[in-house]
């Protein structure tokens, strides 16, 4: 998992996330069955993992939206970003390592 969090870390930098999807999924779900990986558990860990490449540079989609939003020049954004990237990464962590967290309210739902 550790592996596949940081290609798809990097993956989100560089591509749209839409596009992601549709080229690693089908790949993934081939081996995620066969090492007995919940799928509904790697569809969480995969759009944190997506919506955080998508606020890192280089390309970053969602800062230029920040920006333009908030009229607030992108390198004044790209300062300020750094912590807020460090604790989506930590929490990246924890919902990857203890599944239990990320799939506990389908379960309560019965889902």
């Amino acid at each position: 998992m550790l592996i596949l969090n940081i290609a798809l870390l990097i993956a989100g930098m560089f591509m749209e996330t839409l596009a992601i999807m549709i080229i690693v999924v089908p790949i993934l779900i081939l081996l995620l069955t066969a090492l007995q990986i919940d799928l509904l558990h790697f569809g969480i860990v995969l759009l944190v993992n997506l919506v955080i490449g998508q606020i890192t540079p280089p390309v970053g989609v969602l800062m230029f939206v920040a920006s333009s939003v908030s009229r607030t020049h992108l390198g004044l954004i790209v300062k300020e970003i750094g912590p807020f990237v460090f604790a989506l990464i930590g929490a990246l962590a924890i919902l990857t390592y203890i599944p239990a967290i990320s799939t506990w309210l389908p379960r309560v739902l019965n889902h």
